[in-house]
């Protein structure tokens, strides 16, 4: 192991004011501001915010290792009380802003959490809700609002907890380096409660040494640079999101801030980020975007953008596969690349070092695609239970359908079964308040992780599929739905989500939700465009449109892995319909309760 995973900080918090004092004021992050604008906000300027509200912290009773829960979307504000809670020695519970009532309270009730950080009068009104069940709960801080009248003494306003820090650092000035000097590695700084696909979720303990392991291994890697400029819009409720606010603490580049989905593309063009992680959604609907959109077109611009994408195949297959590209292919790729190709790179900024993607699997294809438009994308693989990474491509070591070589002093290694098993500094400690699914999780400092997957001969992992995603058919065959998914995402713009099914049944089938944009564009170039979106679902011609897509499929499957049939759901999987969870995996087992009916139909028809 390197002398910088050895050495590496005692906490996160003692990471994050190292950083301060090295970076003063250069830049650490970036928000949005009025029209298109962004504001710049500095290491410095960063680090006495989170003082303030860090001493605020103390001011109202929090204790060492106490619990601090957020509920937020992504958001400057979401990072200043994660580091705020960190240096005030207490442990951040993570809350997903779509999180129901309900829920919130369990966990609010579960983690023990003493305060609340609440973005605004709807996530207070959850709380507000389940007060009575919720006595621990001694203060709630509101970041957006004012309290209320019957709010008093209760819920405070982020500026007032930051008032209050304020005064007590002008009677105590050493009073948040003291708590900070008290933090052990071992000690408990995030509880995120897993998401899962099934049941309740489980309350995952990751201490101060497994974000600082991740953060200083991701710094001796030389990923990523101090000059980079991240843009950030991952939910911080979720691993992926605080991983790599961890690296920019290790590595100190600039991250621009800004949660709202919908302004992904449009902030990439004017941030001109250098990486951005995402989940394996935003790629496909960029690229559903791009491509149905040029189809629509038609014509020799269609004609054009298809030449140039197979010249930017040619290419990419050829620098993957370690050849030199040749002087004909060389001229024309230079013409597809000022013509088009550099057009698309441009709508993402045009200075996208790699995108990293994780939280669930990549199509292959979807990444060849955007390799032969110029840009890569680094899969990578790890889960909550370890603190986001376990392993990573790198921009000179990757290989495209795999989620690359383990992070240096993580151990991966493959099951009888083919199930992924992994030891690393990052494992969690175990979930909280869960002896027996710890116990189940963890054998011999070993984290069972659920997923399939196989190591090749140089050491590239490769998940195949979750292991309880598996079925069998009526027939004796094992399917693995996501590789089969994956491929029916890349090669078909119109289709949105899909779930494969087959357990027990003699053949597949799949539940498709097409992206209702793409299909209207599609359906105004077919004289179909005044239909309402029901009718169009229902018409021969999408049916028609989609089952040409399948056939193509079909085509790369093995005969048992085929769609033989399939259904066109009315609207896209949600999150808040549940059938998403809020990091964008679909619930299959409830999406395939939820249309038993019309899969049975499929089988009997």
């Amino acid at each position: 192991m390197t002398s910088t995973l050895m050495d590496r900080p005692a906490s996160v918090a003692r990471m994050f004011i190292d950083r301060v004092t090295t970076a003063g004021s250069r830049e650490a992050f970036r928000l949005p501001g009025a029209g298109d604008s962004w504001e710049s906000v500095s290491w410095q300027t960063t680090g006495d915010r989170v003082t303030d509200l860090a001493a605020g912290l103390l001011a109202v009773g929090l204790e060492a290792g106490e619990r601090v829960a957020i509920v937020s979307g992504t958001r400057f504000e979401w990072i200043l009380a994660d580091l705020a809670v960190m240096c005030a020695g207490g442990a951040t519970t993570t809350v997903y802003p779509s999180t129901i009532a309900e829920d919130v309270a369990y966990i609010l009730s579960d983690s023990q959490s003493r305060v609340v950080i609440a973005e605004d009068a709807a996530q207070l009104a959850k709380v507000r809700e389940r007060r009575a069940e919720l006595a621990e709960v001694h203060t709630v801080v509101l970041i957006d609002g004012e309290p209320g009248p019957d709010d008093a003494g209760w819920v405070i306003g982020f500026d007032e907890l930051a008032r209050r820090g304020a005064e007590l650092l002008a009677a105590k000035p050493d009073a948040v380096t003291e708590r900070i000097a008290t933090i052990a590695p071992d000690d408990l700084a995030t509880l995120i409660y897993t998401s899962g696909t099934t049941g309740r979720s489980k309350g995952v303990r990751l201490t101060h040494a497994a974000w600082t392991y991740q953060g200083s291994t991701l710094s001796s890697e030389g990923i990523l640079r101090p000059d980079d400029l991240q843009y950030l819009w991952l939910p911080l409720a979720h691993a992926f999101g605080k991983v790599l606010l961890t690296a920019q603490l290790a590595i100190g580049f600039a991250t621009a801030v800004d949660g709202r989905v919908d302004r992904i593309v449009d902030n990439l063009a004017v941030v001109r980020p250098t990486f951005m992680g995402a989940a394996p959604r935003i790629f496909e609907k960029a690229y559903a975007k791009i491509v149905t959109t040029i189809a629509a077109e038609g014509g020799p611009k269609a004609k054009l953008f298809d030449w140039a994408i197979s010249v930017g195949r040619k290419v990419s297959e050829a620098k993957l596969a370690g050849r030199s590209v040749s002087p004909l292919l060389a001229a024309q790729h230079r013409i597809a690349d000022a013509l088009v190709l550099r057009r698309i790179r441009d709508r993402f900024g045009g200075r996208i070092r790699f995108f990293v993607s994780g939280s669930a699997a990549l199509a292959p294809d979807l990444a060849r695609w955007f390799h032969a438009a110029g840009m890569l994308i680094l899969e990578g693989y790890g889960m909550t239970e370890c603190a986001a990474g376990a392993s990573v491509n790198r921009p000179d070591a990757f290989r495209l359908g795999s989620v690359g070589r383990p992070l240096p002093g993580t151990e991966v290694t493959i099951a009888e079964d083919g199930e992924v098993l992994m030891r690393s500094p990052s494992v969690m400690t175990g979930y909280h308040q869960l002896p027996e699914a710890t116990a189940d999780a963890l054998h011999d400092g070993w984290l069972a992780t659920g997923d399939i997957g196989e190591l090749d001969a140089d050491g590239f992992l490769r998940i195949t599929d979750r292991k309880k995603d598996l079925f069998k058919t009526s027939g004796g065959k094992y399917i693995a739905p996501q590789p089969i998914e994956g491929k029916l995402l890349a090669l078909c713009p119109y289709v949105s989500q899909v779930v494969v099914h087959g357990a027990g049944r003699n053949f597949c089938s799949a539940l498709i939700a097409l992206d209702p944009d793409a299909v209207k564009v599609w359906a105004a170039t077919q004289q179909l465009g005044d239909l309402p979106y029901s009718e169009l679902l229902a018409s021969a011609q999408v049916h028609e449109l989609v089952q040409g897509y399948i056939d193509r499929l079909n085509a790369q499957l093995n005969r048992w892995e085929t769609i033989k049939k399939f259904v066109l759901l009315e609207r896209e999987l949600t999150i808040e319909d549940g059938e998403l969870t809020p990091s964008l995996k679909i619930r299959r087992k409830k999406v395939e309760a939820a249309n038993l009916d019309r899969l049975d139909a499929l089988y009997t028809s």
